[in-house]
């Protein structure tokens, strides 16, 4: 079996499933070769996934930042300041503050702006009829959730969302762009946050960026600059990954019309079939970490300095811990995937997605009648982002 899980080709047509079954069947812990030199390992069972997330003193975010690719020292020295890219003890307190805004009685609260902004998603796209079901329907909720919590003008959604898309789709010709173009995105963006953050400095707001910077944690207040990194992160995240999660999740139950019927006669399934879509479409392939020291992971031995690639997409069909994991089962329960990562960096933001999604499907259910593919959908061209960048739909209103 040849095995290429770094080439982003390699993900054109979705999760490389025949690779990653091989890799936990016969190479679990992989030495990969990176096409700058050297190499990483690739970590494909949930067990060693969970324990590599858990053991962040072996294994650093903080270290090379939780990309495959070396970063350069400019640019890693920013990403440092996303919780993504932080290690205890600088990461907890972050954590708390953010964490705090969104807590379940937070999202109760947000319930019924999300529900808004999804009627008036599902009442633009009825005009439409046919559309990119990517970018019109998928695409709009999160931009617009993320642009009403931190109260972005709304002139500047749509600029917030290229930057986005050029920072984690850099390798997709239609998304993408040159590594400087990349870098400036990131630079751009992190210098929108810093100016939104320096305006509401003890304005009194209650916006998210407000609650974030007028807040102690810990005896410290979070400082202009470590919102701007905190800034990217919020808005990638929120952005790219409820997108996949949405227009995968409605890609499968398409292919399924039973499903799709099911689900929409009774809603109240829809909780355990996000996780289903959650496990089954995986909207990030991996993340890096660094080791500290020298280590193990099952019997292979792990230098410090080592980069480390856990495979989440692969860890989501392990068959020890998921009964039939090829079959899309919207009742799978329990369903421990680990699309939202594991341990200390577990996705703050997860809650908020699954709230999204499911008002999504709700909404889109009470809207429209039924919906069908007018082409084949497309892939984002990319080894750590997994989702479509076109899914031409017809769409039939009530």
């Amino acid at each position: 079996m040849h095995i290429d899980v770094y080439n982003p080709d390699s993900y054109c047509s979705g999760i490389p499933h025949e690779q990653f079954a091989w890799l936990r069947e016969n190479d679990p812990v992989h030495w990969h070769n990176h096409p700058d030199g050297g190499g990483y390992w690739v970590v494909s069972k949930h067990a060693d996934v969970m324990a590599v997330s858990r053991d962040f003193k072996t294994f650093s975010a903080e270290r090379g930042f939780v990309m495959v690719d070396d970063l350069p020292p400019d640019i890693l020295d920013m990403a440092r300041g996303q919780l993504l890219g932080m290690d205890p003890p600088k990461h907890g307190p972050l954590r708390r503050a953010v964490i705090t805004r969104f807590t379940s009685r937070m999202l109760q609260l947000l319930e019924p702006q999300v529900r808004q902004i999804t009627r008036d998603i599902m009442r633009e796209a009825r005009e439409a009829g046919a559309v990119n079901f990517v970018e019109s329907l998928a695409g709009d909720l999160p931009t617009a959730v993320i642009g009403s919590l931190l109260e972005i003008p709304r002139d500047m959604w749509p600029q917030i969302r290229q930057w986005s898309d050029l920072q984690t789709s850099a390798s997709d010709p239609d998304l993408g762009g040159s590594t400087e173009q990349v870098n400036q995105a990131s630079i751009d963006m992190g210098t929108y946050g810093f100016q939104l953050a320096c305006e509401r400095k003890d304005q009194g707001g209650d916006d998210l960026i407000s609650l974030l910077i007028n807040q102690e944690v810990d005896g410290q207040r979070v400082s202009e600059m470590e919102f701007a990194s905190l800034f990217i992160q919020i808005t990638v995240a929120g952005n790219e990954t409820t997108r996949g999660l949405i227009s995968s999740g409605m890609h499968e139950l398409m292919r399924r019309p039973t499903l799709y019927q099911r689900l929409q006669s009774n809603p109240t399934e829809l909780p355990l079939a996000i996780e289903e879509m959650l496990r089954w479409t995986c909207p990030l392939h991996y993340f890096r970490r660094t080791a500290t020291q020298d280590t193990r992971i099952r019997d292979q031995a792990i230098s410090e300095g080592d980069r480390v690639v856990m495979l989440y997409s692969s860890a989501n069909f392990d068959q020890e811990v998921f009964a039939d994991p090829m079959e899309f089962n919207i009742a799978r329960d329990p369903n421990p995937h680990l699309a939202f990562g594991h341990g200390i960096h577990l996705c703050l933001g997860a809650n908020l997605a699954r709230l999204e999604a499911r008002i999504f499907f709700e909404e889109f259910f009470h809207h429209f009648s039924s919906i069908e593919e007018t082409g084949e959908p497309v892939y984002i061209r990319s080894n750590i982002i997994h989702g479509f960048k076109q899914m031409p739909v017809k769409l039939l209103p009530r």
